[in-house]
C-alpha cells in the first residue's frame, strides 16, 4: 500500500502508508539523545538558531523558552476547531475540514528575537535527519516571522467595523445566543474612536444601523440582543450590502473591515463561490478588509475560508458558548488589523537542493530557483506562552512555513560553508505604505545528502516541534481520506502508529499544543471504532522500531 501523499522525503510515499505518516516524528524520538549542539562528524549547522537554547534564541518546546517577539499570523483559517468539534461529537470530520494553515496557526512556535530593525522579521531554521525506513535524507528549512510589536502596547488606527450577520432561520438556537452575546462583549474591546455598522441578512439582506460611534455603545448592545433568525441564508446579499456600507465610510487614516458571520450554507440570491471571492478580492484593493467566522458544524467552510484568505482577513469557528467569548473579546484585538500587507517571499534554492513543495501557506508557486510565496496579509497573534496550558480553549499562536528539500548526494564540492537557501521578503507597511525588506540566508557546513553521526540535526528545537506538528496534520490527513473511501481500519492504523513515537516525544519535550493533538488522535481512533462497516485493522510492520 503506498500513500499518494507521501514519498521517499520527509513526508511522502513509503512502503507502508502507516508508517510513512511517522517517519520524521519516530526518527526524530530515536536521535533525542544523541542530537547536539554540533553535528558530530558534520560540523555545526549555521542556519539561524545555531542549536542554542538561551537568550536571544530560542527555548526548548514546552518549557517556557524566550518568544524573542509576538507571532504573527497568515490571513486565512486560524483554527481548525471544526475538525475537533466533529470528533468531540462522535463523527468522523470531512477532509475539508482539515486545513494545513489552519492547523498549524494553532502551534505556538518560538523563534529567535525580532530583532531585524523593522515591524516584521523573518526566520529560516534547519533540519537535518535520515528517514527510518530508507535512511533517505530529509531536510527541511522551517520559515517563521514575527515582530517586535507588543500586543498589550498595540496602537492602532480607528476603525470602521461592518458586522453581517446571519439571521436565517437555521440560526434558530445556540448559535444565534452566542453571535448575541458575542458581539455585545465585543464592544468593550472597541476604543472610543471606532464606528460600527449593522447589516443582517437572511433571505434579503438590510442595514440595523451605520456608522455608529462608540458613544451610542448602550444602542448597539440593545440591536445585537434583538437579533432574530428566519428565511433562507443570502451570503451574497449579506456580503454586498455590508461592502456598500463600508466603501460609503472609508476614509483616509480609518481602518475599514467587514466581519461576515454564518453557520449554514448559501442557498438565496447568488451561490456561486467564485463570485463571492471575486468581491472580496475587489474590496481588498480598495483597503476593505474581511473577517469571516463559522458557528456551529454545518456552514460552508470552504467558502468562509477562501473569503477570509482572498479578502485579507482571518477564518474563525466557533463551536459553543467559550469560543465565542474568546474570538468576539480576545481575537478581535488582533484579527482586525494587519501588521503586514502584500507580503512576498522568494525562496533561492542551493545548487545541491531542489524544493520539492510548501506546507502550511496557500500562496506557494514553484519557479526555477526555487519558489515565491505571496501572502495578502499578516496578522498579530494572540498567544504569546507556548508552555501555558490551554485548558479546552483557544490555541493561536503564529504557525510556520515547511519547505521540503531534496538533497543532491555530491554537489557542494569542498566547500566549508554550504549555501541551503536564501530568503527575500518584501512587504507594505500598512500605516505608511513603505515597501520594507528582509533577506535571510540558511547555510550548512553539511554536504547535501549526508547526515551528522547523531542521525539528526535540527539547528533548535522549535524545527523538531515544527517537524511533529506537520507529521501529525499529516496522520489526520491520511486517516480522513481513509476514512473517507470507507476505509477506518486503515485509518485506524495509521492514528495508531503516531502514538508511541509522539508520546515518547512528549515525554522528553512536554508540550501543550502537541499534548492536545494527541488527545484528538485517541479520539479520531475511538470514532473510528465504532463506525459499521469496519475493514481490518493494519498494524505496522514488525519490528516497530522506537525505544
Amino acid at each position: 500500500m503506498t500513500n499518494p501523499l507521501l514519498s521517499d522525503g520527509c513526508t511522502r510515499s513509503m512502503p507502508y502508508a502507516w508508517v510513512a505518516i511517522v517517519v520524521c516524528a519516530a526518527s526524530m524520538i530515536l536521535a533525542a539523545g544523541c542530537s547536539s549542539d554540533t553535528a558530530a562528524g558534520g560540523g555545526s549547522m549555521t542556519a539561524e538558531g545555531g542549536g542554542r537554547i538561551g537568550p536571544g534564541s530560542v527555548g526548548t518546546p514546552g518549557q517556557g523558552g524566550t518568544t524573542g517577539g509576538t507571532g504573527v499570523t497568515q490571513a486565512g483559517a486560524q483554527d481548525f476547531g471544526q475538525f475537533r468539534k466533529i470528533l468531540e461529537d462522535g463523527k468522523v470530520p470531512g477532509p475539508s475540514t482539515l486545513d494545513a494553515m489552519g492547523f498549524f496557526a494553532e502551534h505556538k512556535l518560538d523563534y529567535p528575537s525580532a530583532d531585524c530593525g523593522g515591524k516584521l522579521c523573518l526566520h529560516g531554521l534547519l533540519g537535518v535527519m535520515g528517514n527510518m525506513i530508507t535512511g533517505a535524507n530529509c531536510t527541511l528549512v522551517q520559515l517563521g516571522m514575527n515582530t517586535p510589536i507588543d500586543v498589550s502596547k498595540l496602537e492602532r488606527p480607528p476603525m470602521h467595523l461592518v458586522v453581517a450577520v446571519d439571521t436565517s432561520m437555521s440560526m434558530d438556537g445556540p448559535s444565534m445566543d452566542w453571535v448575541r452575546d458575542g458581539l455585545v462583549a465585543m464592544l468593550g474591546g472597541l476604543s472610543d474612536e471606532d464606528h460600527v455598522s449593522l447589516v443582517r441578512y437572511s433571505t434579503g439582506a438590510k442595514t440595523v444601523f451605520e456608522h455608529q460611534a462608540m458613544s451610542a455603545k448602550a444602542d448597539m448592545s440593545k440591536a445585537f440582543k434583538a437579533l432574530q433568525p428566519g428565511g433562507l441564508t443570502n451570503l451574497f446579499g449579506g456580503l454586498f450590502r455590508a461592502y456598500a456600507v463600508a466603501r460609503k465610510h472609508n476614509a483616509k487614516g480609518v481602518h475599514s473591515r467587514v466581519l461576515l458571520l454564518s453557520d449554514g450554507v448559501a442557498s438565496k440570491g447568488i451561490t456561486d463561490t467564485a463570485k463571492l471571492k471575486s468581491l472580496a478580492i475587489a474590496h481588498a484593493l480598495e483597503g476593505i478588509g474581511l473577517s469571516t467566522i463559522g458557528v456551529g458544524t454545518s456552514f460552508d467552510v470552504v467558502t468562509m475560508r477562501q473569503l477570509a484568505e482572498v479578502g485579507a482577513g482571518s477564518f474563525y469557528f466557533v463551536e459553543d458558548a467559550k469560543a465565542a467569548e474568546e474570538v468576539f473579546t480576545e481575537e478581535v484585538k488582533t484579527m482586525m488589523f494587519p501588521v503586514a500587507l502584500d507580503v512576498h517571499i522568494d525562496i533561492f534554492i542551493g545548487d545541491g537542493y531542489l524544493l520539492r513543495g510548501a506546507y502550511g501557506t496557500k500562496g506557494f508557486t514553484a519557479t526555477a530557483t526555487g519558489g515565491t510565496i505571496h501572502i495578502p496579509s499578516l496578522f498579530l497573534a494572540r498567544r504569546q506562552d507556548s508552555s501555558a496550558p490551554i485548558d479546552d480553549g483557544r490555541r493561536g499562536g503564529g504557525g510556520a512555513i515547511m519547505l521540503e528539500l531534496i538533497p543532491l548526494e555530491g554537489a557542494g564540492g569542498n566547500q566549508e560553508l554550504l549555501k541551503v537557501a536564501l530568503l527575500k521578503m518584501r512587504y507594505t507597511d500598512p500605516e505608511s505604505g513603505a515597501i520594507k525588506k528582509v533577506n535571510k540566508t540558511v547555510n550548512s557546513t553539511l554536504m547535501p545528502g549526508k547526515l551528522p553521526a547523531s542521525g539528526a540535526f535540527f539547528t533548535n528545537k522549535t524545527v523538531e516541534k515544527g517537524f511533529v506538528m506537520l507529521n501529525v496534520f499529516t496522520g489526520f490527513q491520511m486517516a480522513t481520506d481513509l476514512a473517507k473511501d470507507a476505509d477506518p481500519g486503515a485509518a485506524i492504523g495509521v492514528l495508531k502508529a503516531m502514538k508511541p513515537p509522539l508520546s515518547a516525544w512528549l515525554v522528553k519535550y512536554p508540550d501543550p499544543d502537541i499534548a492536545d493533538d494527541a488527545k484528538y488522535i485517541d479520539m479520531y481512533i475511538d470514532v473510528l471504532e465504532k463506525q459499521p462497516n469496519q475493514t481490518q485493522v493494519a498494524p505496522p510492520p514488525e519490528p516497530w522500531p522506537y525505544d
